[in-house]
């Protein structure tokens, strides 16, 4: 088998929204670093991508902000929230540094944050299937190996391997990363892009045993989608002649102002989803390896904060090699620091999310969403003043 007889400092296993972040800050920090995918970018990925305020600060903070939005992104400055008896629009007001929202394709955003982290020097390579890692005599993660796109096999030897390779992380099951939270896999999400008709801002209508979503995004469309129960969006699909067809049907019952709206409107793609979403954490290192996004941690679409989250883990995951990479502090520490803040940080959007997707009655459920608001906000000020090793190498222009 050839080998890459260079030793990298990390080797990250994911290009997608963690694993390029991930890259990205390692690389301005000076780091060695060497991301594998799959994928050829640009290709799409299952995701509703609307970023929460958190994701926005923390692009904004690396300088990608502009970016995004000019890759024609449209800049979102408005949230409708309904529910059967009223409906509120509300203004997005500039908090943390940020006073838009954004709802990118990801076959657009995660080449963006990809490319930025190869102009920052990492190496990104695309078309490459990990298969298995390597460990030496005492069980520490030295490296990776798999094959190229055209079915040559490689070897990469690392000081570290970050998984960053989604809910059905390799790197996971290969070092057999323990589950530390299971909390079901009973919600649903489905969606569908629209356009032809003018997408004001985000909208949310909740209803009984649902969340029916708007999304603006790119070529002036929009994603629509429905959050639900399991069981529910299953019995949606019995006896319908398509998937297209139930989720017509489905959003009749859900939202029936947005499916009327709809009918003067053009779907532009298939009805894509998960219709069982589920909700766990994983232990997030061990000797030689770490792993950071949907690999470590996975929570249902209700609250669409899966963006947010892996950029947030990203970040606190660079810094914590940093610091051991540069001998500041050993690695056992530095990353059990990491999973520490991690965990701290994610719990009470994980708790709100995990009640959300029970679907309590519509004035419960509307009382977890206002939690959610104030969390979001707490969660994107502390980013915004977070201070972080060598900042001034990745802060905005």
């Amino acid at each position: 088998m050839p080998i890459d007889r260079h030793r990298w400092d990390v080797v990250v296993v994911g290009a997608r929204a963690a694993g390029s972040a991930t890259a990205l800050l390692l690389a301005r920090m000076g780091h060695d670093v060497l991301v594998l995918d799959r994928a050829v970018f640009p290709a799409d990925t299952l995701s509703t991508h609307q970023i929460a305020r958190t994701g926005v600060v923390q692009l904004h903070r690396w300088g990608l902000l502009r970016t995004v939005l000019d890759s024609g992104a449209p800049a979102i400055r408005q949230v409708t929230f309904s529910t059967p008896t009223e409906s509120t629009t509300r203004t997005i007001k500039n908090k943390s540094g940020v006073d838009i929202l954004v709802a990118p394709r990801r076959y657009i955003l995660d080449p963006i944050v990809a490319q930025a982290a190869a102009d920052a020097g990492a190496e990104v390579r695309f078309g490459v299937t990990v298969t298995g890692l390597h460990l030496n005599d005492s069980g520490r993660v030295t490296g990776v190996y798999g094959r190229d796109r055209a079915g040559a096999p490689f070897d990469v030897q690392a000081r570290f391997v970050v998984g960053a390779d989604g809910l059905g992380s390799r790197v996971a099951r290969a070092i057999g990363a323990e589950v530390t939270s299971s909390r079901g896999d009973g919600g649903a999400v489905q969606y569908a892009y629209y356009g032809g008709i003018p997408w004001p801002g985000i909208e949310l209508i909740a209803s009984d045993r649902a969340l029916t979503g708007v999304f603006p995004t790119h070529l002036y469309e929009a994603c629509i989608w429905i959050c639900s129960p399991s069981v529910d969006a299953h019995q949606a699909r019995r006896g319908a002649t398509s998937r297209e067809d139930a989720f017509t049907a489905y959003l009749d019952r859900t939202a029936p102002e947005l499916a009327q709206r709809l009918r003067t409107a053009r779907r532009t793609s298939p009805v894509q989803g998960m219709l069982r979403t589920p909700n766990y954490i994983r232990q997030a290192h061990g000797p030689g390896w770490a792993l950071v996004g949907d690999a470590g941690y996975h929570r249902d679409a209700v609250t669409g904060h899966g963006l947010s989250d892996a950029y947030r883990d990203a970040e606190l995951l660079a810094v914590a090699l940093d610091r051991t990479l540069r001998s500041e502090i050993d690695d056992t520490t530095a990353l059990a620091h990491y999973q520490l803040q991690r965990d701290e940080a994610l719990r009470e959007i994980y708790d709100i999310t995990c009640a959300l997707a029970s679907y309590p009655a519509v004035p419960e459920f509307v009382e977890l969403q206002k939690r959610l608001s104030i969390a979001i906000d707490v969660e994107a000020a502390e980013a915004a003043a977070r201070t972080t090793p060598r900042d001034r190498e990745f802060a905005p222009a």
